[in-house]
């Protein structure tokens, strides 16, 4: 059962750290995916969640200002950072939707990121948003593991996902995160979906904070010939995992003339985006 709250906010737009983006659209707080690895949960502390359980709880938010489209014009937008946009409740509030419709017809550069194939109650909308990027996160074929990570759409239902937003002229994107070290099969998730698919995203598993060790604790019990490995990735904070992956994710993809784009050094690319912005404002004031 999802504790339901309803939350009246002036406005839906807010500044983005993200490295790819400038502003970010949250419509919830919480998300019933619930998925065991999300770093969101930290919002737990700032939202008045803190005793509840990651998954349990969402914030519906309701605003009755429209939003400044023009101020939006020629920057690129997320739905979402912090929550799925397309939650179950989604289905029910239709907030998301909304807010859609405000970017129909805009030079608003949209990417919306999901799990859930609950988007495709809104190709109507999504057909009519020019600079539209869709990505649904998948990081595995196996069923079985993703129901032991996340309560959202099933990877079969993702798979059709992709392939009906491309069959409606939507760019859409894969993206496999976060990859599992020694779990995540990139090379088979690529040969599945290359058909249907634009371009993808690969990004690691950063493990931090509550779910840390919830997530070793996980690996040790289902998959203890691996655990060792990643205490070497996790404690002991070596990166040779990923250096290494991430080496042959570029050989693959370019061999296979694979579109892609590595976010492994997201702490990196987040410190390039501020140190430009700075430079941009020192720049504006000279």
């Amino acid at each position: 059962m999802i504790k339901e709250n309803i939350k009246e906010v002036k406005n839906y737009v807010s500044k983005s750290n993200l490295p790819t983006y400038d502003y970010v659209i949250n419509p919830y707080v919480g998300c019933p995916h619930a998925c065991k690895y999300c770093y969101a949960s930290f919002m737990k502390r700032f939202t008045n969640h803190n005793q509840e359980d990651w998954g349990s709880f969402i914030d519906v938010k309701v605003c009755d200002n429209k939003i400044n489209i023009k101020k939006l014009e020629n920057k690129t937008v997320s739905l979402s950072s912090v929550t799925d946009c397309y939650n179950p409740l989604e289905a029910k509030y239709q907030i998301t939707r909304g807010i859609l419709e405000q970017f129909k017809g805009s030079n608003v550069i949209l990417g919306i990121v999901t799990k859930s194939k609950l988007i495709l109650r809104d190709i109507d909308i999504l057909k009519q948003i020019k600079n539209l990027t869709v990505a649904i996160s998948i990081n595995t074929l196996d069923e079985d593991f993703k129901n032991d990570m996340d309560r959202a759409s099933s990877i079969k239902d993702r798979l059709n996902t992709l392939k009906t937003l491309h069959e409606n002229g939507i760019y859409v994107v894969l993206f496999m995160s976060p990859i599992f070290p020694y779990i995540t099969d990139f090379k088979s998730i690529i040969e599945t979906s290359k058909d249907y698919v634009n371009e993808y995203w690969f990004e690691n598993l950063n493990l931090r904070g509550d779910y840390k060790y919830r997530i070793l604790n996980y690996i040790e019990e289902k998959y203890p010939h691996f655990i060792d490995k990643y205490k070497e990735i996790y404690i002991k904070k070596d990166m040779n995992y990923w250096e290494l992956l991430s080496k042959d994710i570029d050989i693959y993809c370019k061999a296979a003339g694979v579109k892609y784009v590595n976010f492994f050094y997201h702490e990196q690319l987040v410190k390039n985006k501020l140190e430009n912005k700075n430079i941009r404002i020192k720049n504006d004031n000279v």
